[in-house]
């Protein structure tokens, strides 16, 4: 054994031994820990503790996890799913409240934490708080906006109501509606309080908001949530954020009557008109029934009063019109005069009239003797005779007319341009035109010789020779010939002299 090794110190040994009269084993750290976990759990097993609320979250199987703190000491937290959903308000960061559970230690972090069953709040200052935080987070978000409110129907058809159908306050809306003027109502029963009331609410105006109409219960006009009075702890439901944004969603109007009115909840701010009272709500649901009809009748009354004014004023317009028209004999004087005026010279009309024509028709029946009747008929007759048609005057006219037609036919023969050609002559065309001089000719370059029998292309001058046609469509008297006004000086002819 090396002297150094001795000299090492009992607490500085490399290996573990048992030593004699040693009776504390090591423990596992899972044994310490379980130790602990007894030890806290027995000591503490029922505790309240007092702090505020810090890292609140809801994990999603609904289980709270929390820290509780205060000004030197933070404790973590956890509620289960079972005891969270008992609870009568929805835990904030900032919120001071006292906790009722056990401590327990959590080995896998080696942390100790409180198990709480039951979480309330630290005394209405601390509700207050948790109110105004909740009531100014809701309107930054607008749900209390004026412009989201809606008007209440002057008189609707079918009420709908969110409340306890075992309180006071059914009771009370039923009895003032039917003072007022009966209407039907649909009632929706809910808790107004404790465990699951905020839900049933939410629920219940989700519902009336969701109807439709078109099943055998018709959809309300009007919906009325209403409670009765109670301390803020009893009113804490209509305060919960799943009420007053459902009150704040629902499509049809909505009056909030929670409490007396000396009570304010949320809810009376997210709803289209706030009711002091339930009773309140009635009155502002609906007119009274006996008030329309007494304004029903006024009206009438009203109507006939002005009809009748207005009857006797035209009727005094009309007397006053009438005063200032003329009579009928004024107004029909001048014509009967007219009338007059003229029946007389119709009168000295016809009379003129029948002498004139009288004396027309004893000129006229003058002339209509037999004598000058048979005289003038004879005149015709001869006149007639003197018409009548002889064959000689036909036969000569028809001779005139051969031979005018005989003498422009052989004028017309000489006039034909192709009868030159058969004595003969050649006429010279290029490009569709008679050429008429050697300048025309020289100028085209390039000719076309028209014959009896054909046809024949010449140039002039140093033209390219055309295209020679087949010999066959050539004559032996028909050769293209090339002629110049040096080669022959001798004048052309006039081919229609």
């Amino acid at each position: 054994m090396s002297p150094d090794f001795d000299a090492y110190d009992s607490s500085g040994r490399l290996l573990a031994e048992e030593r004699a009269g040693d009776n504390a084993p090591p423990l596992s750290v899972s044994e310490l820990s379980g130790m602990l976990k007894r030890t806290v759990e027995d000591r503490f097993g029922h505790v309240r503790l007092r702090g505020e609320i810090s890292g609140f979250k809801r994990a999603a199987s609904g289980h709270l996890y929390l820290a509780l703190k205060d000004e030197s000491a933070v404790l973590d937290g956890v509620m289960w799913k079972g005891g969270a959903q008992r609870l009568a308000f929805s835990p904030q960061d900032g919120v001071e409240v006292i906790a009722t559970g056990k401590l327990t230690t959590y080995p896998g972090r080696s942390k100790y934490q409180i198990v709480i069953e039951r979480m309330e709040l630290a005394g209405e200052g601390a509700l207050m708080a948790l109110l105004e935080k909740l009531k100014a987070k809701l309107a930054g978000e607008g749900l209390f906006a004026v412009e989201r409110k809606k008007p209440l129907p002057f008189l609707p058809r079918t009420i709908g109501v969110v409340t306890s159908p075992t309180g006071a306050v059914i009771r009370d809306i039923l009895h003032r509606l039917a003072d007022r003027c009966p209407t039907n109502v649909l009632v929706w029963p809910v808790l107004v309080q404790g465990q699951g009331a905020a839900e049933q609410v939410a629920r219940a105006v989700r519902g009336f908001s969701a109807m439709d109409g078109s099943g055998p219960v018709p959809r309300p006009d009007l919906v009325i949530v209403a409670r009765g009075g109670g301390s803020i702890e009893d009113l804490w439901s209509f305060n919960e954020e799943i009420v007053v944004r459902a009150v704040a969603d629902c499509t049809i109007p909505i009056i909030s009557a929670v409490g007396h009115e000396t009570d304010t909840t949320l809810c009376d701010y997210a709803a289209d008109r706030r009711a002091p009272t339930p009773t309140a709500a009635a009155e502002m649901a609906v007119p009274v029934r006996a008030e329309l009809l007494a304004g029903l009748t006024e009206m009438g009354l009203r109507a006939g009063r002005a009809v009748r004014r207005g009857a006797a004023q035209a009727r005094e317009r009309l007397e006053m019109q009438a005063r200032l028209m003329p009579t009928p004999d004024m107004l029909l004087s001048p014509q009967r005069q007219r009338l007059d005026d003229a029946s007389a010279r119709l009168n000295r009309g016809l009379s003129h009239r029948l002498v004139v024509a009288r004396a027309h028709l004893n000129e006229a029946g003058g002339a209509l003797r037999p004598a000058l009747l048979r005289q003038h008929v004879q005149r015709a007759g001869e006149r007639l005779d003197r018409l009548k048609l002889r064959p000689d005057y036909l036969q000569r006219a028809l001779s005139d007319r051969a031979i005018a037609f005989d003498r422009v036919s052989r004028h017309f023969a000489s006039l034909d341009p192709d009868r030159p050609l058969q004595k003969g002559y050649a006429r010279v065309m290029a490009q569709g035109r008679l050429v008429q001089s050697v300048a025309a000719a020289q100028a085209a370059g390039r000719v076309t010789l028209h014959f009896k029998d054909g046809t024949v292309d010449a140039a002039i001058g140093d033209a390219p020779p055309l295209e020679k046609r087949p010999p066959d469509a050539i004559s032996s008297s028909s050769r293209p010939v090339r002629k110049t006004r040096e080669a022959d000086d001798t004048p052309q002819q006039d081919l229609f002299s």
